[in-house]
């Protein structure tokens, strides 16, 4: 028996040995206990915060990811991954084809805003009656320098969509960005389609046209459709008509509806056109820096446009090769984008935003297509000199009316005068008429007297 309980025994078989090799004082048993209780507690707060963790910030992507990788984006070299974070896309599954809603292709729908408060109400009412699947289809949406309550009122119109009833209303994806570009040009027509306000104007939306597709063009994606809030009216089934031409960019034409005495109707968007030898030297002449804005007589190219081809009864199928483009609705392939194709925000061949756009769409091998009779109709938005017409036909139709009115009181009074004549006139031949009835009766009365005299006589 040791009579030292803390000294150190003799090892077996001749050798002597001490372990733990370090000096230890005598521990009670319930100080070791305590010891081993605070130690399983530790061990237990920390897996408890590890699994709070993990399930609060984990799961969903584990969740997603998993059946990203092994149902939406299966691939043979991938079926025995298991890292929870890596998602597999194969781009050769979203090229974009002419069938794209019986394929279950998705399109971002691109809208850049800028005080459009006053148009939101049309535009979703256009994006309710598209018969190109909801569920396929994600909105992308950029508010930029707006006064107005642009983005209140569009989060208030895509919660009343998402929260529609019909199961078949709500979109898939919903991006809602906001970044300010500085843009100074006021947004009335005269100041926005002005001369002097294009190159900075069309520089700058086109910073906003890439901020916006930057940020919301994803891996899913087979189809880019960008689309102006202020379109009047356009077919509901525009993305499949312009999808089955199975181009990489294709545009309709855009026209725009008049009053009555401008006319009826204009073409409207002249950024679609066909390059033409004019333009091209005319390009050659200009500075570095320089942007070539259609519709305006500073710069004459003498380029064939789209819109002033359309035929209202051509075929609406009909295709034109066409290398510049308007805005107001694009449908391209991602596969563009993906690329390199942007919206140069400088001075692209002379250009800037969707015309460059197009030019740099055609110089990288893509097909860029008009069609010169599918007619979508833009918001008509009077000019300056169609607000000064609009008040001098007011004015004159004010004089006219006053004329009327002065005419039609005229007419009462004589007519009323006239009555009044007719009225005394009638009195007055009722008292020669009643004189000449008492005249009558008198004189009978006076034949009869003398009648009976004679008789008696």
């Amino acid at each position: 028996m040791n009579r030292y309980p803390s000294a150190y025994h003799k090892a077996e078989a001749g050798t002597f040995s001490i372990s733990p090799h370090k000096f230890q004082p005598r521990h009670p048993n319930l100080h070791r206990r305590q010891l081993l209780i605070k130690r399983l507690a530790i061990l237990t707060l920390i897996a408890f915060i590890i699994f709070i963790f993990f399930t609060s910030t984990s799961t969903s992507t584990s969740l997603l990811s998993a059946f990203s990788i092994s149902r939406l984006f299966s691939h043979a070299k991938f079926d025995n991954l298991n890292l929870e974070t890596v998602r597999y896309y194969d781009l050769s599954d979203v090229a974009g084809t002419a069938r794209g809603w019986e394929r279950e292709e998705r399109v971002l729908m691109c809208t850049p805003l800028r005080d459009a408060a006053a148009h939101l109400p049309m535009f979703f009412s256009h994006l309710r009656n598209f018969t190109y699947p909801h569920h396929l289809i994600d909105l992308a949406f950029l508010v930029s320098d707006s006064k107005d309550n642009t983005t209140e009122l569009l989060i208030d119109y895509l919660e009343e969509l998402q929260n529609d009833p019909d199961p078949k209303m709500p979109v898939g994806e919903i991006s809602l960005i906001e970044k300010d570009f500085g843009q100074k040009v006021n947004q009335d027509v005269e100041s926005r389609h002005g001369f002097a306000a294009q190159a900075s104007r069309r520089k700058l939306m086109a910073q906003a046209r890439n901020w916006l597709l930057s940020a919301t063009l994803r891996p899913t994606h087979s189809w880019v459709y960008w689309r102006d809030a202020d379109v009047e009216t356009a077919p509901v089934t525009i993305l499949e008509d312009l999808m089955k031409h199975n181009k990489d960019v294709i545009v309709p034409n855009v026209w725009r509806p008049l009053p009555d005495w401008l006319g009826g109707e204009q073409p409207y968007d002249l950024n679609s056109w066909q390059e033409s030898e004019t333009a091209l030297q005319l390009a050659d002449t200009l500075d570095e820096d320089a942007v070539i804005v259609e519709g305006y007589a500073e710069y004459a190219t003498w380029r064939p446009h789209l819109a002033y081809l359309r035929d209202p009864y051509g075929d609406p199928d009909m295709e034109m090769e066409i290398d510049g483009v308007g805005g107001v609705s694009i449908l391209a392939k991602a596969k563009v984008f993906r690329s390199g194709v942007h919206f140069p925000a400088f001075s692209f061949e002379k250009h800037a935003e969707t015309e460059a756009f197009g030019k740099m769409s055609k110089r990288m091998g893509y097909s860029v297509i008009g069609l010169p009779h599918y007619t979508i109709w833009h918001l008509y938005e009077p000019s300056l000199d169609d607000l000064r017409h609009m008040e001098e036909m007011d004015r004159e139709k004010k004089q006219r009316e006053e004329e009327e009115r002065a005419a039609q009181e005229q007419a009462e009074k004589v007519k009323k005068e006239f009555e009044d004549v007719k009225g005394e006139s009638e009195v007055d031949m009722s008292v020669v008429q009643g004189e000449k009835v008492k005249e009558e009766r008198r004189k009978k009365g006076d034949k009869k007297e003398k009648g009976k005299r004679e008789e008696r006589e």
